[in-house]
């Protein structure tokens, strides 16, 4: 009974070793987070810009890798009751890794940590009239994601600085899934 408890005990600490060895934190493969995402949570120090109809309450769709390593991201945003396709072609800046698009001023943003078959965190910085915030998203492959990973996402909020009243979780929302789902998706607008 010991021995089958410690091999229980042992393969447990494996598999949390093994789940923690697959998150990357620099030098992404952005090929691999081509795809379909859905968003999770949004956090923001500015609570009013991803709060109902603000902004930058986007529902990612998907991301595409283009030929000159630009990002092509595709979005949903709910505006006067009704969900609106939003896309957006980001630039790669002179730092590794980071992004830029022009929407309510410039965005740089990066990925904080990722594993590419599950979820990916991103940390926008938005510049703005001369103020700047942050915004930070958790997108997973599919509608739902663990707990863990929705405590981590919180941790790495608090360290960039957005409390945890200002983290919003959005499986409990509408995220525009039933137009996404049956393909009756609005027609799109491009940034």
């Amino acid at each position: 009974m010991k021995l089958l408890l410690l091999c229980l005990g042992l393969s447990l600490v494996y598999a949390d070793q093994e789940e923690s060895h697959d998150v990357v934190t620099s030098n992404f493969d952005m090929s691999k987070v081509e795809g379909e995402w859905y968003t999770i949570t949004l956090a923001s120090q500015r609570l009013e810009y991803i709060a109902e109809n603000g902004p930058m309450r986007v529902f990612l769709e998907s991301i595409h890798v283009l030929p000159n390593s630009s990002l092509f991201f595709e979005f949903l945003i709910k505006t006067n009751g009704e969900c609106i396709s939003i896309n957006f072609t980001c630039d790669k800046t002179e730092v590794q890794d980071e992004y830029s698009v022009e929407y309510y001023g410039l965005n740089k943003f990066h990925i904080l940590e990722t594993v590419y078959d599950e979820y990916i965190i991103y940390l926008l910085t938005n510049y703005n009239e001369g103020t700047q915030f942050n915004v930070m998203a958790l997108y997973a492959r599919k509608k739902n994601i663990n707990r863990k990973i929705k405590e981590r996402f919180e941790k790495l909020c608090q360290e960039n600085g957005i409390v945890k009243e200002n983290i919003l979780d959005l499986t409990k929302v509408d995220r525009c899934q039933e137009a996404r789902e049956t393909g009756d998706a609005p027609a799109s607008s491009t940034k």
